[in-house]
């Protein structure tokens, strides 16, 4: 899994990060009433991207080289035109070969899209022997193991503005067009619930000046560019919206004019991930009846000034009998394109090369690294190149992205976000400790031991206190170091051997008490703030309802049933006054996967709904602030931000994180992403958000591709 093989040496330079200013600073969001806190909430297997892009040539020895800085998380990259880029107005003044790289990357908590120009040039002294070569910046200072002879300068073109007074959001799919880029963002709100935020904007790059693209009302993925820039194309649910998928998106092809957004019309029905190999052809993915993804061309004449396309001609390119998506048309040669392929004897995504004149594969990555993943390819103008990102690894060429806490900007001064490297997080009552978990649902690989374990809250001192299959994590508010989870299988129907246990994580050897019996699905633990009970989630009635037991005893001390009815209660937590407990509820619609969030007091008086995700939504996982006036939880209210093809897998790839004041007013939206975010918690006490890194290297590439590409 190694770059090319060249000498390795340590390269110490600095790069020089410009910003520039966006129009569309929209206004703060409304805020937190409460003292400083924190919120933790888990990503799925995230924290092992470590992706960087990385090129193969075309034809030729296939020399791999990576281009991006191991830096983060680098992906879904764009090789802009050799016109676009005498255009851009930050280059510094050099005539070293270049290779020049628009790209999005995830580092300072946040998604921006950069630029980078590599300059290919040897580093020897006089007496021809190798050194370390400087770049005099005023700027930030970053010392890597490189295997190539390159330095770079390095500019931010939009995104991780929150500084400046932008508004947070996701960046995607980048391409520069003259002085303009063309880029996805989810800065703006629809304002309608389980909508998504997904938009194409253009920025005129010398002022910093952004139009919208997308129609109001309107979500676009995946944007590509003509060869001429006169028309870009998108994958789109057009008005209708997103109705829920996880798989394949039930998007058309869009195209319309890049000036302004004007003169829209679809083209394709059924299809995504579009790809120009001229102005008047593209290719696109789309699954087909016989249940392979396949790449397709379409040919077509479009007039400017007219809402209307002619002569559509659709042709499937690549065969059943494996998969093919997220195609790279090539222009300069349209003899080729490239694929990402899941061929049935593998386990592992690649990219490769297709010949659609002789209809065959020419070149794929299984010869450089084939134990590894390979995403979303894209080609360079002169058709020489191809590129496309993958986990670095461990290969110490690169910073690794092995982070047990991972800062990630909020939205809001006052509260510090941390994706955790872990499942099911919750801090202690003095918010100096945080419980997590490690499922078994993850790769055994990425899991050294799942069960229970607990860290200081500035990610030091991790330990594992309990190694049995366990989920779902809370604190005693008054028993020091008495943490209570649920042991057993954690997606299981009502009868499932799970059962709550108070664990003393302080004890030398933690002591371990059982408080519920007979596993009937006993699961989602909540201790009252008094210490003297526990709410948890129990299928022993033959549907999952609430129950209050006895913190102390469990339920030989004392046992009622706090909610009753055919429907599934869950994912309880109790307000830190006692007042009320909130709880996920499909009691709307029993059994068809829609959740709403609700909340009751303890004696079973007062239900209320609190919110509903649209309809056939879902909100889980919610948890009370410190002061109990608000509401942390993970919903579909933003729908997807992505086509899911394109990232590795998550189970339910729409999942952000929300607060809203427990009336039911004022939601605010905290994260953005295209990944499935989970089960937040809330610390009583401010964290300096910052990262915090895993003292034993962490784990690397353990992800996996979509599983229903198996």
């Amino acid at each position: 899994m190694e770059p090319q093989n060249i000498p390795t040496f340590f390269l110490i330079f600095t790069f020089t990060v410009f910003s520039f200013p966006l129009s569309f600073h929209a206004a703060a969001a409304e805020g937190y009433g409460g003292a400083r806190s924190s919120i933790a909430f888990a990503t799925w297997l995230r924290s092992s991207y470590s992706f960087d892009i990385f090129s193969l040539p075309t034809s030729g020895p296939a020399n791999e080289v990576r281009l991006t800085d191991g830096v983060s998380v680098n992906s879904n990259g764009h090789f802009p035109s050799p016109s676009s880029v005498s255009m851009l107005p930050h280059l510094p003044n050099r005539v070293l070969p270049t290779t020049h790289l628009i790209y999005v990357t995830e580092r300072n908590g946040s998604s921006s899209i950069y630029h980078d120009a590599i300059y290919e040039t040897p580093l020897a002294t006089s007496s021809g022997s190798r050194s370390a070569h400087r770049i005099s910046t005023e700027s930030i200072r970053v010392e890597c193991k490189y295997q190539t002879d390159s330095t770079r300068s390095q500019v931010r073109l939009v995104g991780g503005d929150a500084e400046t007074g932008g508004r947070i959001s996701m960046k995607d799919r980048p391409t520069l067009v003259g002085q303009n880029l063309i880029y996805v963002s989810t800065h703006e709100d629809p304002g309608q619930p389980r909508a998504s935020w997904t938009a194409v904007y253009s920025t005129l790059l010398t002022t910093g000046s952004t139009r919208r693209l997308t129609p109001r009302g309107v979500a676009d993925f995946s944007p590509a560019v003509s060869p001429s820039g006169v028309w870009t194309a998108v994958a789109s649910y057009g008005e209708t919206g997103w109705q829920g998928d996880i798989e394949e998106l039930g998007t058309d092809i869009y195209v319309f004019l890049t000036r302004d957004g004007s003169n829209r019309v679809r083209v394709v029905e059924h299809g995504g991930w579009p790809s120009w190999a001229n102005d008047s052809t593209l290719y696109f993915h789309r699954r087909d009846e016989d249940g392979w993804w396949s790449i397709y061309r379409a040919s077509f004449h479009i007039r400017e000034g007219e809402n209307r396309v002619e002569s559509v001609v659709t042709h499937r390119v690549t065969p059943p009998g494996l998969h093919a998506f997220t195609p790279a048309a090539s222009v300069s040669n349209p003899r080729f394109i490239a694929v990402a392929t899941r061929r049935p004897e593998s386990e592992f995504r690649h990219v490769e090369l297709y010949d659609v004149v002789s209809n065959r594969f020419i070149m794929s990555t299984r010869s450089v690294t084939p134990n590894a993943h390979h995403y979303n390819p894209f080609i360079s103008p002169d058709s020489t190149r191809v590129g496309y990102h993958k986990c670095r690894g461990s290969t110490g060429h690169a910073r690794r992205n092995d982070l047990v806490l991972e800062n990630i900007k909020s939205p809001i001064s006052n509260i510090s976000l941390f994706q955790i490297d872990g499942s099911f997080p919750s801090y202690s009552p003095d918010g100096e400790r945080i419980a997590y978990v490690k499922l078994t649902t993850e790769p055994m690989a990425y899991v050294d031991s799942p069960g229970l374990y607990v860290m200081n809250s500035d990610g030091s001192g991790v330990r594992a206190v309990l190694t049995r299959p366990a989920f779902a994590t809370a604190w005693d508010w008054t028993r020091r170091g008495v943490v209570y989870t649920s042991v057993g299988p954690i997606f299981a129907g009502e009868r499932s051997n799970v059962d709550i246990v108070s664990v003393n994580v302080d004890d030398e050897n933690p002591s371990i008490k059982t408080l519920t019996h007979g596993g009937q699905n006993n699961a989602f633990p909540s201790a009252s703030p008094d210490g003297k009970w526990v709410v948890f989630r129990s299928g022993r009635s033959g549907y999952k309802n609430l129950y209050v037991m006895d913190a102390l005893n469990g339920e030989t001390g004392g046992l009622r049933r706090l909610t009753e009815g055919p429907w599934t209660d869950t994912m309880c937590n109790w307000s830190p006054d006692g007042e009320w407990i909130a709880f996920s509820s499909d009691r709307g619609n029993p059994g068809s996967g829609s959740y709403e969030l609700f909340k009751i007091h303890p004696n079973g008086t007062g239900l209320q709904k609190v919110l509903q995700s649209g309809s056939g939504g879902r909100i889980n996982h919610p948890w009370f602030s410190p002061d109990g006036k608000y509401i942390v939880f993970v919903a579909d209210y933003a729908g997807v931000s992505a086509e899911p093809i394109s990232n590795p897998h998550h189970f339910q790839p729409y999942g952000d994180v929300f607060m809203i004041k427990s009336d039911g007013s004022g939601i605010q939206r905290l994260t953005h992403n295209s990944y499935e975010d989970g089960t937040p918690a809330w610390s009583p006490k401010f964290a300096k958000p910052v990262n915090a890194e895993w003292p034993n290297d962490g784990s690397h590439c353990s992800f996996e591709d979509c599983h229903w590409l198996s």
